[in-house]
């Protein structure tokens, strides 16, 4: 039988269209599927997850499990990832096997071990926005434990039938994977999230170090630390000069503010930085760190590097001292000492000792 002209003009238009568009017409029409299953639900208003998928699942024995985290920090499993982490096939049922799930949730066999929020949550799946975009049903990753504790009480109590044995071993693999981690920390780094929390901790930990305003100049760092760094380095001292070579600069980044939490001195060097026109900074790094965190930890490793640098006969010497401190050593100190021109104290021409 021939085609119809209709039908071949039709399978000329799909060919011109671009691959963007087709995406676009397939999105739509998803969505009008979801909109028949999904009544009352605002799509304007549905969670996007930030990260996961099928490329990244949750892996336990056997099983790759989809799992998502949704802005906020929401863990999700998706709803055909829940049904076949447990061994149940999808069937017949609507979205994605979810009717199957919720009834056997749902069952006179579990109802004495699941509460009735268990019940409502698989009833009732979330519906969010993965990665892409596409819309998709999935449930809070903890209650996968839940169910999985239900099914093995049951079994326990001889409840379950020959036909759901498997049902209650895939359970027991469940339990098994997350006592030895934990789901929370499972799905982290399936999906990457832990990379994400990673840059929130680190955003605590700038906010604990470094303040939001220029506090007043205060003197942090005593005469002792400069000249005990220019004793082991061979170098003159000229007492109660305040004048600093970009070179000691160098160092003082190095041994004070680099050992303190990681992202702290980017973070100074960022809101602070270098003018070359200058020459310098517009403030000192110190002027930048909050009173009640960032100075007092400041101070604590400025003593620690002074008395470092006071036990040390020679530069040599206290690199050493300071690698077994503050592992691993900067690559500063394999560096070669600077030129006589670039060692200039109160505009003074400073020798070299040694």
């Amino acid at each position: 039988m021939s085609d119809t002209p209709q039908a071949k003009g039709g399978r000329v238009r799909a060919d011109n269209l671009s691959s963007t568009r087709k995406s676009e017409i397939a999105k739509k029409a998803a969505e009008a599927r979801w909109l028949r299953h999904s009544a009352g639900v605002d799509l304007d208003r549905v969670p996007k997850a930030i990260c996961g998928g099928p490329d990244r699942p949750l892996r336990i024995g056997d099983v790759d499990i989809p799992c998502y985290v949704l802005e906020g920090g929401k863990r999700i499993i998706h709803q055909r990832g829940m049904v076949s982490a447990l061994g149940m096939s999808r069937g017949g049922s609507s979205r994605g096997g979810g009717d199957r799930l919720a009834h056997f949730v749902a069952q006179k066999t579990l109802s004495t071990f699941v509460s009735d929020d268990l019940i409502s949550v698989t009833a009732e799946p979330m519906v969010f926005r993965t990665p892409s975009g596409s819309l998709a049903y999935g449930y809070d990753a903890s209650i996968l434990a839940d169910i999985s504790e239900a099914i093995l009480e049951a079994r326990n109590a001889g409840l379950i039938s020959k036909q759901q044995e498997h049902i209650a071993e895939k359970a027991e693999t469940l339990i098994r994977a997350f006592a030895r981690v934990g789901i929370i920390a499972l799905v982290d780094e399936a999906t990457g999230y832990q990379q994400i929390r990673a840059r929130d901790e680190l955003q605590k930990i700038l906010a604990a170090y470094v303040s939001p305003e220029l506090l007043p100049w205060t003197k942090r760092f005593p005469d002792a630390f400069y000249e005990e760094l220019h004793r082991v380095r061979g170098w003159a001292y000229k007492a109660g000069s305040n004048a600093r070579t970009a070179y000691i600069g160098k160092l003082t980044k190095a041994l004070i503010y680099d050992p303190l939490p990681p992202g702290v001195i980017k973070e100074l060097e960022r809101i602070n930085p270098y003018d070359p026109s200058k020459r310098r900074r517009k403030h000192l790094h110190h002027q930048l760190l909050t009173e009640n965190v960032g100075h007092p930890h400041l101070e604590k490793q400025i003593v620690s590097v002074t008395t470092l640098l006071r036990i040390s006969d020679n530069w040599l010497d206290f690199t050493r001292h300071f690698s077994k401190a503050f592992p691993p050593a900067n690559d500063l100190f394999s560096l070669p000492a600077p030129p006589d021109d670039e060692i200039n104290l109160s505009s003074e021409k400073v020798k070299l000792v040694g």
